[in-house]
């Protein structure tokens, strides 16, 4: 009987532990288009442009320019780029929340929140007191006090009115007389038209460089004072860890390639790593650190300089707060679904095995290895496989990204259609949720040829929705419907 007692616990753990993994991200109507309807129906009416100048063309370019930002976000949301998740947007409220009881005199209404699914670790100010923060964001930073400096910049950003002043200035040079006696002076030469015109864009791009650079640091002193304010941290070095946000594809796998091939019993030819005669693939990468390069176009300070300017406002003695691990975990899984929905599957794949360097041991990773190397053997059948393994240029990559993507590349399709046929097999099956069992055998249904292929593609995708019509799958497979 002691036996049997000591049995069930662990039995009713292991139940539990499964549960939580099979848990879903979210749901289809949690995505933009239907999440944001009233938002995008109403952003029209409530973004009503102000006048900004007496001059007639002044004035109506800036009002060009508020009406493309307004249909940028329009069209953003009915292109599913936002997704409201409940876990996600409540932390990310909280911080907001926050900064607004500590600072009432800075805010006269809450600022519309939106999360952008880009894996780009970034947020940005839209003006109108709306605020958007990225999937790349959340899962890149550490700390809550780090996460709430960057909230806090953008926030700051929306109260000085940066991103309205930035369209007056943009409006005001596209209407002066420099700016048009410059482009008329282009289209009158006879040669070297693509110089000047370059030498326009060239003579804005630094006058607005710098502009923006004092509307950064105005930012980044506004932001320490709405932290100091509400309580929040504040350390100079979460700058430094900022500089460090493009360098995700840069970080090296901590084993041989064909060892994550191996775990699922895929054999990978090591030929299939060398460049060949023919393809893009015969780039020779050098991998040489070009983060050193001096851009005089670039709007941010340097890092460094943002570091030495605030440093001495460092809170050193605070204990920071760590992002919790189920919301860092949860925005690295929307990030690589984002990834594979968007057919980068280099990417996508070379962000599991850094999962798996983690220690992650969530299956649900095993079925997206799966999906993507049937997503990668559909892709070669329509002969769209280069483009779904989207090529990145050498400054933003490993040699093991650059090895991976030469892989993907290369493999024949023979193997491909092996590899799906092995992960079909696989034991993770037996424990992942109906969709997922469902969206399986939807991609291996898409590999099929024939005659009658593509009406079975279209029903296929017309059963799956009616089956599973809340499932996040639903964004992919909905693409092969019957329009």
């Amino acid at each position: 009987m002691l036996r049997a007692a000591l049995v069930l616990p662990v039995l009713f753990l292991s139940w539990s532990f499964v549960r939580a993994q099979n848990q879903p991200l979210y749901t289809f109507q949690q995505l933009s288009d239907t999440y944001y309807a009233a938002q995008k129906g109403s952003l029209k009416k409530a973004w009503i442009c102000p006048d900004v100048s007496t001059d007639r063309s002044v004035q109506k370019k800036f009002k060009e320019l508020w009406d493309e930002r307004t249909g940028f976000v329009v069209t953003a949301i009915e292109k599913q780029h936002f997704i409201y998740e409940p876990g996600l947007y409540q932390y990310l409220q909280s911080i907001i929340d926050g900064l607004i009881a500590a600072n009432p005199q800075r805010f006269s209404s809450r600022p519309l929140l939106l999360i952008d699914r880009s894996p780009v670790a970034n947020a940005y100010a839209l003006g109108s007191n709306v605020l958007v923060v990225n999937l790349g964001l959340i899962y890149f930073v550490q700390t809550r006090e780090e996460l709430s400096l960057t909230i806090a910049h953008e926030l700051s950003h929306n109260i000085l009115h940066h991103p309205e002043n930035g369209m007056r200035e943009t409006a005001e040079w596209l209407t002066s007389d420099e700016y048009k006696n410059s482009m008329k002076a282009v289209l009158d030469s006879k040669y070297e038209r693509f110089s000047r015109l370059k030498k326009v864009a060239q003579v804005y791009g630094f006058s607005r460089s710098k502009h923006q650079r004092y509307h950064e640091g105005e930012a980044d002193s506004l932001a320490v004072v709405l932290l100091k304010n509400a309580h929040i941290a504040f350390n100079a070095r979460y700058f430094l860890r900022l500089d460090s946000a493009d360098g995700q594809y840069l970080r090296p796998l901590q084993r041989p390639l064909s060892a994550y091939f191996r775990d699922y019993n895929l054999t990978m030819d090591e030929s299939w790593m060398q460049t060949r005669a023919r393809g893009l693939s015969t780039a020779q990468y050098n991998f040489a650190d070009t983060t050193g390069i001096e851009d005089s176009l670039k709007t941010h300070p340097d890092c460094i300089e943002r570091y030495h300017k605030t440093l001495a406002w460092t809170d050193g003695d605070a204990v920071p707060t760590p992002i919790p691990a189920s919301l860092s975990g949860k925005a690295a899984r929307m990030m690589i679904w984002e990834l594979f929905d968007d057919m980068s599957l280099t990417a996508c794949l070379y962000s599991i095995w850094q999962e798996k360097d983690k220690g992650r041991t969530d299956e649900w990773y095993d079925f997206m290895v799966y999906s993507i190397f049937a997503g990668l053997y559909y892709k070669d059948l329509e002969l769209h496989r280069f483009s779904a393994i989207d090529i990145k240029p050498k400054e933003y990559i490993s040699k093991d990204y650059y090895h991976l993507q030469t892989v993907l590349e290369q493999m024949p399709a023979e193997n491909l259609r092996q590899y799906c046929s092995v992960l079909l097999q696989a034991s993770f099956w037996d424990r992942r949720p109906d969709d997922e069992k469902a969206m399986g055998k939807f991609l291996a249904a898409l590999s099929n040829v024939g005659e009658n292929a593509e009406k079975a593609r279209r029903n296929s995708a017309d059963a799956f929705v009616s089956d599973h019509a809340t499932s996040m799958y639903c964004e992919f497979v909905d693409r092969f419907r019957k329009k």
